[in-house]
């Protein structure tokens, strides 16, 4: 079935309950709601840690400690999301207004519905896997559980959470451990929805402005062409450097939406990978080596995913949809032989094309795969430090 929308319905639904959805009933009290949500999970979180780092072995605490880090990036896209809802609905009306110019066209229709395609395929592989996930960590705990070889100093068994968290009360006794692991569980799926539909969003918007660059660079061979140079008009040539103005601001705003996202995810990413790794490697010669592998491997190949996605987008955006591919379009079709003054007009696009367009972290550096093997070599050098150190 063909797409009829660059955006999936299950990156949609999640971004509406969420309240980052343009024009949603009730917009505050859902941000309002989860934002409360994540803080009160957090301070119990970080609770647990600085009152058990001394007691605690460090392989609980850096794996309490990545998922702590993984729900922080969260709060911290969601406020970006919410602050910045006017870029995005911007972005989301060129999206809507791209659809409606290429009705009209069959090859920018097709091209437009390919990379939705593409998207959805993408958006729906991210957001299985990362559920996937939830359920092996959430099994991983329930095993470890009932091995039954967790005991405190009054020989009493203590039963693990699948989130470690610091509570008011005591949460070891029946039926309260069996709700709060509960709560957990779908607290997880419902955060780990949100992280994943705006992880996909961002190859959701690159692959839509990659087939627009493509609309762009075939519109322009074809208006040069010799079939089309006796009807080029100033309208063609101003459509054309509408379309190209378009595709500039787009980009731009993805820019400034994302890049402190970008910023926080490449931090966040290496400190996370780090501590996974480090209690995947301290297990190795562990007797519970299988139920913590359960649990934390698939987590471990999600939150590569994740960084490698980011950085996917970034240099799919420097390479394929450079603005530069335009430029290339630009000069090999037949401007030369057109009237001086639409030929001046195509300079002013070819040089307005120069200008490198991508995504970058912080506004410091460019988001690229060599930002990926970077996470990559920094997590493990970090596993070597902690390994010396434990």
């Amino acid at each position: 079935m063909s797409a009829t929308s660059t955006i999936c319905f299950s990156i949609k639904f999640v971004l509406r309950a969420f309240g980052v959805w343009p024009d949603v009933s009730f917009t505050a009290l859902r941000r309002l709601f989860w934002s409360a949500t994540l803080i009160i999970v957090q301070i119990c979180q970080y609770a647990y840690i600085v009152l058990h780092y001394r007691t605690d072995e460090l392989m609980d605490l850096m794996d309490n400690l990545s998922s702590s880090l993984a729900y922080s990036l969260l709060l911290f896209k969601l406020i970006i999301f919410w602050t910045h809802q006017r870029k995005f609905r911007s972005i989301l009306t060129m999206i809507a207004a791209d659809w409606k110019e290429c009705a009209g066209d069959s090859f920018s229709m097709h091209t437009t519905t390919n990379m939705a395609n593409l998207s959805y395929r993408v958006s729906n592989a991210i957001i299985g896997l990362h559920m996937a996930a939830v359920v092996t960590y959430s099994l991983g705990v329930i095993l470890s559980n009932t091995a039954g070889d967790n005991f405190n100093i009054s020989t009493v068994p203590v039963r693990a959470l699948i989130l470690r968290m610091e509570f008011p009360f005591d949460s070891n006794s029946s039926p309260v451990h069996e709700l709060v692991m509960i709560a957990q569980f779908f607290h997880l799926v419902t955060q780990a929805c949100a992280i994943d539909v705006l992880n996909a969003l961002i190859m959701t918007l690159v692959f839509h402005i990659g087939g627009q660059i493509d609309i762009l660079r075939e519109r322009l061979m074809n208006v040069f062409s010799k079939k089309s140079m006796h009807t080029l008009t100033k309208i063609t040539m101003s459509n054309l450097i509408g379309k190209h103005q378009k595709i500039i601001l787009y980009i731009e705003n993805v820019e400034n939406l994302y890049c402190y996202i970008a910023l926080m995810q490449f931090v966040s990413n290496t400190l996370i990978i780090c501590s996974i790794g480090f209690v995947i490697v301290i297990s190795i010669n562990s007797p519970d080596l299988s139920t913590i592998l359960v649990k934390t491997l698939l987590f471990y190949i999600v939150m590569n995913l994740e960084a490698f996605s980011f950085c996917f987008a970034g240099e799919y955006l420097s390479t394929k949809v450079s603005s530069q591919h335009i430029a290339d379009a630009a000069y090999e079709s037949l401007w030369y032989d057109v009237h001086v003054n639409e030929s001046r007009t195509i300079s002013f696009l070819i040089l307005r094309s120069q200008k490198r367009l991508t995504i970058t972290i912080g506004k410091v550096m460019d988001l690229s795969l060599e930002c990926f093997t970077s996470i990559v070599k920094a997590s493990a050098s970090y596993i070597s430090v902690l390994l010396a150190v434990s």
